[in-house]
C-alpha cells in the first residue's frame, strides 16, 4: 500500500532538498559523468579562470533551476505535473553536482550568492504554480529554452582545449531542451513576451553577478 504523505511530509522533503542542493550533496538519477569519459587536459591559468566562471554561471542556474522546480511543485494542482517538475528537478540533479565538480577541479568556488538565487527563484516559481498548471508548464518550458541559449553561448566561449567541461555542458544542453519539449507537449502555454522579457532580465543579472562572484 502507498503511503498518503501529508502537507508536512512535503514541507520537510522540500526542506531537505534546499538543504542538500546548497550543501552540495544533491540526490542525482545515478548517471555518469559526462567528463569522466573524457581525458583531462593542461589549461593555462587563464583557460581555466574562464572556464571556471563559466561553470560557476551554471552551476548558479542550476541551483536557481532546482527552486523554480521546487517552487512550482509547491503549488501545482495536478499530480501528474507534480510529478514531472519532480522528475525535471532530479535530472537538474546530475547537472548541480556536475558542475560543482568539475569547479572544484578547476579550483574554484561556487557563487556566495546561490541561497540568494535560491529563495528569489522560489518566490517565483510558486507564484507560476498558482498561476496554473499550463502556465507553470509554460514557464518550465520557457526557462529552458533560454538556459539552452545561454549554454550555446558558453559552447563558444569555452577554451578549445577543455574537453571536460565541454562534455558536462553538451549533455546539459541535450537535457535542457528534452524538457522543454516534454513541457510543451504536456500542455505548456506560450508565456506572453513581456513575461519572458523578464524572466531574460533576471537571468542576465544572475549570469553577470555569478561569472564573478
Amino acid at each position: 500500500m502507498q503511503r498518503a504523505y501529508s502537507t508536512a511530509d512535503n514541507l520537510i522533503a522540500h526542506a531537505d532538498r534546499v538543504l542538500r542542493t546548497l550543501a552540495g550533496h544533491a540526490k542525482t538519477t545515478g548517471r555518469e559523468n559526462p567528463s569522466d569519459a573524457v581525458e583531462d587536459n593542461d589549461l593555462n591559468e587563464d583557460e581555466a579562470k574562464l572556464s571556471a566562471q563559466l561553470m560557476r554561471v551554471n552551476h548558479a542556474g542550476e541551483v536557481a533551476a532546482q527552486a523554480l522546480y521546487q517552487g512550482q511543485s509547491l503549488t501545482a494542482r495536478n499530480k501528474a505535473v507534480q510529478e514531472k517538475l519532480t522528475q525535471a528537478a532530479e535530472e537538474e540533479n546530475d547537472h548541480l553536482v556536475w558542475c560543482r565538480k568539475r569547479l572544484d577541479q578547476l579550483g574554484e568556488k561556487t557563487s556566495i550568492l546561490d541561497p540568494a538565487w535560491y529563495l528569489g527563484s522560489l518566490a517565483i516559481g510558486a507564484t507560476a504554480g498558482l498561476a496554473g498548471d499550463k502556465w507553470s508548464l509554460g514557464f518550465l518550458a520557457e526557462t529552458e529554452k533560454q538556459v539552452v541559449q545561454h549554454i550555446d553561448s558558453h559552447l563558444e566561449k569555452l577554451p578549445d582545449n577543455d574537453h571536460k567541461t565541454r562534455a558536462i555542458l553538451e549533455q546539459m544542453h541535450e537535457d535542457e531542451n528534452q524538457h522543454a519539449t516534454s513541457a510543451i507537449e504536456q500542455g505548456g502555454a506560450e508565456l506572453p513576451a513581456p513575461i519572458k522579457q523578464g524572466m531574460r532580465l533576471v537571468s542576465k543579472i544572475m549570469t553577470k553577478t555569478s561569472f564573478w562572484v
